[in-house]
């Protein structure tokens, strides 16, 4: 094999020598031994919460985890309220955005051509500081999972978290926003304190392979994308998915939407859970024993 001295050098910091190809068995599991969880991201009212989580039910489909991606500070206490009394009634995890992102701000680097190395990350310490109060806020209306898009901000909330500002059960879900998609950066962001971790959106195979055998949080993975991320719909591959990257969340909904981050109502919501619907039936017709998490276990971000 090319590169042999450097693919072992690599190997000696825990990861792996190459893309895994060979497409291993994960082998590991959520705590409660399951293999996946359903998860739908771009739920961007307490409406489209309801009528996603009610609609899942009604086809017998349950779901496991649902994202807001709008950014807190752009709801209403009360709204944000209503998201967190839904989720902690049916035991579902709630994974609320923190606001203040470079797309916000009066970034002008961020509408040029090179605005897309900046991202959803933080321009300068008010941002930080911002940030870190949005989080407080979260945790004070008894929101436990939190969606971060900026490695610093990780590594300032996993701070937080160990002193006692934050509950210790409060959960950091780094986005596909943050663009990582190899081992290397995952063993970084698991190391600042990333509880489950979004790679790009279009990583192969073996590149997901990969990933799990470099880190043991849960892997957050889309199967399916709204037109403006691509709109591949990967529900064939979803069985393969869970089988080498299990613990994993599987990520569906948003082909139902024209674009993440869109504000997204009832109708939008009934249409994402049958994606979703759609995508669990490639699951029990093509891998019926791999076991998706029940909802309310005590290691899941379920609002307080």
């Amino acid at each position: 094999m090319l590169f042999q001295e450097t693919r072992d050098f690599l190997a000696g910091l825990g990861l792996p020598k190459s893309d895994s190809f060979d497409l291993p068995t994960s082998g590991k599991t959520f705590p409660d031994g399951c293999h996946y969880r359903l998860e739908v991201p771009t739920v961007n009212s307490a409406e489209a919460a309801k009528a996603l989580l009610e609609t899942g039910e009604d086809y017998g489909v349950m779901i496991n985890r649902i994202d807001e991606t709008y950014g807190t500070f752009r709801h209403t206490t009360r709204e944000l309220k209503e998201y967190v009394a839904i989720c902690k009634d049916k035991g579902v995890e709630l994974n609320l955005s923190v606001g203040p992102r470079a797309t916000y701000d009066t970034s002008a680097t961020r509408l040029s051509s090179q605005g897309v190395r900046i991202g959803y990350r933080l321009r300068g310490m008010e941002q930080v500081v911002r940030a870190a109060e949005e989080v407080l806020h979260i945790a004070e209306l008894g929101g436990r999972g939190v969606l971060v898009y900026d490695e610093g901000l990780l590594w300032v909330l996993n701070e937080m978290r160990k002193a006692g500002k934050l509950p210790k059960n409060m959960h950091f879900k780094i986005s596909a926003h943050c663009g990582h998609g190899n081992p290397a950066s995952f063993k970084v962001l698991e190391q600042l304190g990333a509880d489950s971790i979004n790679p790009v959106r279009d990583m192969t195979l073996p590149m997901i392979a990969s990933l799990r055998q470099a880190v043991d949080v849960p892997l957050d993975v889309h199967t399916d994308n709204p037109p403006a991320s691509g709109g591949f719909i990967r529900f064939y591959e979803a069985p393969e998915m869970v089988r080498i990257g299990s613990p994993l969340h599987l990520k569906s909904g948003n082909s139902a939407i024209s674009a993440h981050g869109e504000i997204t109502g009832a109708t939008e919501g009934v249409a994402m859970a049958k994606q979703v619907v759609i995508m669990r039936e490639f699951m029990d017709r093509y891998y019926p024993e791999a076991r998706q998490s029940p909802r309310g276990g005590k290691d899941m971000a379920i609002p307080e």
